[in-house]
């Protein structure tokens, strides 16, 4: 039978917890409030590479209730370039069994689910529908699209992010918001479709750091509700002349996959 994690059961704050998480709990913004929804939340990060390393440390140390990590790779030595949360040790582990190892030392609290596995159809709906939010760190264009499909059909909200060579990118999808876009509005299935660009591009190794780490901070804003995220905005990174640039981008009312296709 194959595994599917479900919804977090509602827990409070204990004594361990205020004092753990407490500098969260300092901040107007968050307070009780805000690190109680964190601590009750389930987040699926679909890769546990280059971003997907940075996510789920900041998740993972932030008190999320439940990280589901998917991802059916094996960690290479070209891997500890850049990807911070596996070791020398992990070299030949999956990536989600590697990254739950590592998470499960940093807050043993949580509860961490590692799938070493390429969701796809209905086993991916099924993972997207249990979760409160979805961190995309993967690689390919494919799987970014599947990964989008499933979101609007559950309307999940989806943090988005991407980095290669010099160049990163970040942004945030939600269809519950009322004519928002989603990532076929603006990235449509004709891209190139590389498995592993880092392997024939190459990427500069704190720039995932960099990408990855903001897209934690999206993913914990969406969940506390918190300040104006990235929904309608592309942001995009060059850190070779340390420049970020934002790009405006709305929904389109023929796109196939959040819009009317017939209008």
């Amino acid at each position: 039978m194959t595994f599917c994690p479900t919804r977090t059961a509602k827990i409070d704050l204990d004594d361990a917890a205020l004092l753990r998480y407490s500098r969260h709990i300092l901040l107007d913004e968050i307070g009780i409030e805000g690190q109680t929804a964190l601590s009750n939340a389930h987040v699926l990060v679909i890769g546990a590479g280059g971003l997907g390393s940075p996510v789920a440390l900041y998740l993972a140390s932030a008190g999320i209730a439940t990280l589901t990590i998917v991802d059916d790779d094996v960690v290479d030595l070209t891997n500890l370039q850049r990807q911070i949360i596996h070791t020398e040790a992990s070299v030949g582990s999956n990536k989600a069994e590697s990254a739950k190892h590592s998470l499960s030392q940093l807050n043993s609290q949580i509860n961490i689910i590692a799938l070493a596995e390429r969701a796809t159809g209905e086993r991916l709906l099924e993972l997207v529908r249990a979760a409160d939010i979805v961190v995309d760190c993967c690689d390919n264009f494919a799987t970014r699209h599947a990964i989008n499909r499933a979101c609007v059909a559950t309307k999940t909200p989806l943090v988005s992010g991407a980095a290669v060579r010099f160049d990163g990118q970040l942004t945030v999808f939600d269809s519950r918001v009322a004519g928002a876009p989603c990532y076929h509005c603006l990235f449509s299935e004709d891209g190139e479709d590389s498995d592993s660009p880092c392997a024939t591009f190459g990427v500069f190794a704190p720039l995932v750091g960099m990408i990855g780490a903001a897209q934690a901070a999206e993913a914990l804003k969406v969940l506390m509700g918190l300040g104006e995220t990235l929904i309608g905005r592309l942001q995009l990174f060059d850190a070779r002349n340390s420049r970020w640039r934002e790009m405006k981008y709305k929904q389109d009312p023929h796109c196939p996959v959040c819009g009317d296709a017939d209008a």
